[in-house]
């Protein structure tokens, strides 16, 4: 089992900044991908950004490149979105997902609000 606590959620003003983390603990393989998805109301969970275990990053929606940064941090196991310049479309809650040979995980999520 792997466990994901994320954290850095919250409301900001369009333009502004947050930073996401998750935590992952428990047993963690050696390679592994972690990625953050969102999901809007009404809308599916969408991917968001992955990082492999090495750094091989890709944005998948289109909208966040240029804004949005992942990152991770092999040796505590923590992955972190930076998002800049963000704007009311971003709005949504925002999950952590593990995932090895073995099988995948989910962080519980944390709302992002982005509103005047």
């Amino acid at each position: 089992q792997v466990q994901l606590v994320e954290s850095g959620g919250g409301l900001v003003e369009p333009g502004g900044s947050l930073r996401l983390s998750c935590a992952a603990s428990g047993s963690i393989a050696r390679i592994y991908v972690m990625d953050w998805y969102r999901q809007a109301p009404g809308k599916q969970r969408e991917l968001v950004a992955l990082i492999s275990s090495g750094d091989s990053i890709n944005y998948a929606d289109y909208s966040v490149k240029g804004r949005f940064t992942i990152s991770r941090d092999n040796a505590k196991d923590t992955v972190s979105l930076q998002m800049n310049s963000l704007k009311p479309d971003d709005t949504a809650v925002y999950y952590c997902h593990y995932s090895d040979f073995r099988a995948a995980y989910w962080g519980q999520g944390t709302q992002v609000t982005v509103s005047s």
